[in-house]
């Protein structure tokens, strides 16, 4: 039995990055070799240093929407909150309501200056509403002139510039939470990477709250991931079977690619096709890898499925002593935080 404890750690409140740096790429970087047992402390604009020529680096181009609402329910004008988490289609949305107890089927809420409306149609557990949205123009531009970013719960500081909790690569609308791992990207790098002879891939992952959710049992096998959809081009695919199979690696940028590539991998046997749909794919310990070789990540909460997808890679035992490195170290954590590499 996997004990969600041997997952744990303490983590000085302070270490939590409460805003990004000025400069994305200058965030620090540690450098872990899973075989050699080693790590080195570098930054992340360093990081074009551990690619090779013909290796293939995979970046998830989700955006996120500002799926934070608040408005007031029409019959009282009292104040709630709808987080959106899942379009269902026909206006229709999964959110998360506060406070959800006065959010009963039939209830209308009124966003703004009355542009955007919701209606209850369907309770589900844990806070979640299923509405039904009436606005009149674009949904999305409706959203970006109403709603906000929503920032993970840890973060308690504004952040001035909505931008920076966006990658500079962002463009397919979806997630209702950054890909943090590519928050230390940015153009110049990117093309650094790219002279190098690194073949830059980019997948859609669009990531649901539930990658972040804490693991409320104790035997870790007992978990259920949420689903999130995601989708690999035709031309995506084809340059990643080309680098396996001239033996390069294929480096993911953050776990939300390495969920999408390990999800095909494990549907096509190991082979990697274009492919779209939902995974609620669980990568922990004693996980057979099917497809990516090394991978930057930032640092995660204690006791997650995040820490857990790292050590199935690298090892528990290797992973929490880097974590404990970098709490050593004063490294930056979580979303805003710094990074690491593994190979």
């Amino acid at each position: 039995m996997l004990d969600i404890n041997d997952f744990d750690f303490e983590l000085p409140e302070e270490l939590i990055a409460q805003t990004p740096l000025e400069q994305r790429s200058n965030s620090r970087l540690l450098v872990l070799d899973k075989d050699a047992k080693s790590m080195e402390d570098k930054h992340f604009f360093d990081i074009v240093d551990e690619m090779n020529e013909g290796d293939a680096l995979v970046l998830n181009n989700t955006r996120v929407l500002p799926a934070r609402l608040y408005g007031e329910r029409a019959e009282t004008h009292g104040h709630v909150e709808l987080l959106l988490l899942k379009d269902l289609g026909g206006n229709r949305w999964e959110t998360l309501a506060k406070p959800a107890r006065k959010m009963t089927v039939g209830q209308k809420v009124i966003f703004g200056d009355g542009r955007l409306s919701a209606t209850i149609v369907e309770e589900l557990e844990h806070g979640g509403r299923i509405v039904e949205f009436s606005y009149e123009g674009i949904f999305l531009e409706v959203l970006e002139s109403l709603g906000e970013m929503p920032l993970p719960p840890y973060i308690h500081e504004k952040l001035e510039d909505q931008e920076r909790y966006q990658t500079v690569y962002a463009k397919v609308n979806g997630s209702a939470a950054a890909p943090t791992a590519g928050l230390h990207y940015t153009p110049e790098l990117l093309d650094a990477i790219r002279a190098k002879g690194v073949k830059i891939v980019e997948l859609t992952l669009h990531v649901g709250l539930g990658t972040f959710r804490p693991v409320s049992v104790d035997n870790i096998e007992d978990h259920h991931m949420h689903s999130e959809f995601y989708q690999l081009s035709e031309e995506a695919a084809a340059t990643l079977r080309e680098v396996k199979a001239s033996g390069h690696r294929i480096i993911a940028s953050g776990t939300t690619s390495i969920r999408t590539l390990e999800t095909i991998g494990t549907k096509f046997d190991g082979d990697i096709q274009a492919d779209s749909g939902w995974t609620d794919i669980f990568i922990k310990p004693g996980y057979d890898w099917k497809v990516v070789d090394a991978f930057n990540t930032n640092f995660h909460l204690p006791k997650s499925t995040l820490v857990m997808l790292v050590s199935a890679f690298a090892g528990r035992d290797f992973v929490l002593d880097a974590y404990q490195h970098a709490i050593d170290e004063h490294y930056r954590f979580f979303s805003f935080g710094d990074a690491m590499f593994i190979k």
